[in-house]
């Protein structure tokens, strides 16, 4: 079999007429792929390649733009907490409670954390409690805390470990309270299962992860100090339980020590 000088075997006519152009002549043709056929450009990648300019097949496919952050997924369950509160409260207005100031006889029979029916046997209370306020400012006060350290949390802890770490936080505040208040007590609110997500942030904050820097790490336990500090002194006025915030930091800080929070990816 015949083969021109210079040509290898099954060479193309597209082939040996890119062979006579100029390397300035094939890189401008790779570099704008827009304005000419594919075959062309392919044509001259391969001739770039045959001649030792280019290591080896390149990828010229535009880039992608980036996903948008998918904000309401990373947050499902602090939006379902939220709207939870938000739907009991709604529905115990539209009953005919008091939305301002419900009285405590109402709260009892919504399922308050009050201590005769507790210590009688309804231990439910002490996490149908946590859906519960003592009003429209109490209800808006937690909710705005709820979806400050939700938002930080949730992408960190994993769905499951935030719902598992409020709902026992919730009902560690809620015994708390049970045990400080001695002579008895008529107690709502999803503070201490708040608390206990702070607590448990800085848990986490504390023990470190691979996923944070050291100054990360540092300048999130020192807000999470700040924050939870912050809610003690504001809170500091006769009518507020304490004790059920002090419960549910207690367990959420011993929660994060021990469940930690979900792997790097």
């Amino acid at each position: 079999m015949e083969v021109r000088a210079g040509m290898e075997p099954g060479s193309s006519p597209l082939a040996e007429a890119f062979a006579r152009k100029t390397d300035a002549e094939l890189l401008y043709l790779t570099q704008h792929p827009q304005q000419f056929a594919p075959p062309l450009v392919e044509a001259a990648w391969a001739e770039l390649r045959k001649r030792g300019q280019v290591p080896g097949r390149e990828t010229h496919a535009l880039p992608q733009p980036a996903a948008p952050p998918k904000l309401l997924s990373s947050m499902a369950v602090t939006l379902s907490l939220a709207g939870l509160n938000l739907l009991v409260y709604i529905m115990m207005w539209v009953t005919g409670v008091d939305p301002i100031s419900p009285s405590g006889a109402d709260l009892i029979a919504w399922g308050s954390n009050y201590s005769p029916l507790v210590w009688a046997g309804q231990w439910w209370r002490l996490l149908t409690s946590c859906a519960l306020h003592g009003g429209l400012a109490h209800l808006l006060l937690n909710t705005y805390a709820l979806l400050f350290i939700g938002t930080v949390l949730e992408p960190l802890a994993g769905r499951k470990r935030l719902l598992l770490a409020y709902a026992l936080s919730g009902v560690g505040g809620a015994l708390a309270s049970l045990w400080w208040h001695t002579q008895g007590v008529n107690s709502v609110g999803a503070s201490g299962a708040i608390f206990g997500l702070y607590g448990f942030m800085l848990a986490f904050a504390a023990r470190g992860s691979s996923r944070l820097s050291r100054s990360e790490r540092s300048a999130l336990l020192v807000h999470t100090l700040y924050i939870v500090g912050g809610n003690f002194a504001v809170a500091a006025m006769p009518g507020i339980d304490h004790a059920a915030h002090v419960g549910g930091l207690v367990t959420g800080l011993l929660l994060g020590g021990f469940i930690g929070l979900k792997r790097a990816q």
